[in-house]
């Protein structure tokens, strides 16, 4: 049984993305700039933003976090959305979710320019995704993070039967369009499964590739897994644990202890697809700004 080591391979990528980044000042004294902005003083998001901002300053881009009130209007932050838009040396734009709820998130996605919006959201860039034109778009982060975690462990994955369990648009629905393209860490057979899906473990236990993104911690038992199965296990959830100090432990959507010993490949929770995500978000971030300075 192979560990996927996400928190390895981010670190491998991040790596990679100094050296092309070190590379561009070199040769056009400029660097990719990632703008987050958050609203509000939500503890967790603040903690995210940190993180991305850090990240990003380890590979030398420029990074710039804008810290909005929670009262600020819908307006305000468009009218913030569309300076970063018109701003040469801003290369991706990232609204920290979850936004308050006098703001309406479909109205933010849509004000992003696609061709800054590294988070991959906008419809425009969905589109391009869901049609392959992968070289047009950006992908949303987290499921861009699998197909890398793919693509370096070698798996093999052409006419492989992949199930996704969720149809988040974050996470489940650019999953499972990005397993049916016809790439080389992909062109699968797809079934999606979800909250109205009926007898699901028949359908889990078909899986040559089980991506679990539900939410819901250890939902993915052992019976619901085929021996010999990739696993990749997208759920962060908190689970109460009065031995931490914290009150609680991170579980994924799998139940790992027990399903590692059938899997042929399992991600863990942390240290699995989590750390990802940061990267895949720094990747298109440089994506964006080679496509902006024709690179």
């Amino acid at each position: 049984m192979t560990i996927i080591d996400g928190k390895k391979i981010s670190t491998d990528l991040k790596e990679e993305l100094k050296s092309k980044v070190q590379e561009f000042k070199e040769k056009i004294n400029k660097v990719p700039g990632l703008t987050v902005i958050i609203v509000g003083e939500d503890p967790a998001s603040q903690v995210y933003v940190r993180n991305k901002a850090k990240s990003c300053k380890e590979t030398g881009m420029n990074s710039t976090v804008i810290e909005l009130p929670a009262e600020t209007s819908q307006v305000e932050l468009l009218e913030t959305i569309e300076r970063l838009n018109q701003d040469p040396d801003v290369h991706g734009i990232l609204v920290q979710q979850p936004l308050p709820s006098h703001i309406e998130e479909y109205a933010v996605t849509m004000a992003i320019d696609p061709k800054k919006d590294v988070d991959g959201f906008h419809p425009e860039n969905v589109g391009q995704m869901v049609l392959g034109n992968l070289d047009k778009c950006y992908i949303s982060c987290t499921p861009y993070g699998i197909l890398e975690l793919l693509k370096r462990y070698e798996i093999e994955t052409r006419g492989k039967h992949c199930v996704v369990v969720g149809r988040s648009n974050i996470v489940g629905k650019p999953m499972a369009n990005l397993m049916l393209q016809k790439l080389k860490e992909t062109n699968c057979t797809v079934t999606i499964c979800h909250s109205a899906t009926e007898d699901m473990p028949s359908l889990t236990r078909q899986a040559d590739i089980l991506i679990a993104a539900i939410g819901r911690a250890n939902f993915i038992t052992k019976e619901m897994v085929k021996p010999g199965a990739v696993v990749i296990d997208v759920g962060i959830n908190r689970v109460e644990d009065a031995s931490k100090k914290s009150g609680y432990r991170l579980a994924g959507d799998v139940d790992y202890e027990h399903v590692a010993e059938l899997s042929s490949a399992i991600t863990p929770v942390p240290g699995g697809v989590g750390p990802m995500t940061i990267a895949m978000l720094l990747k298109n971030t440089l994506q964006s700004f080679m496509r902006a300075n024709n690179l």
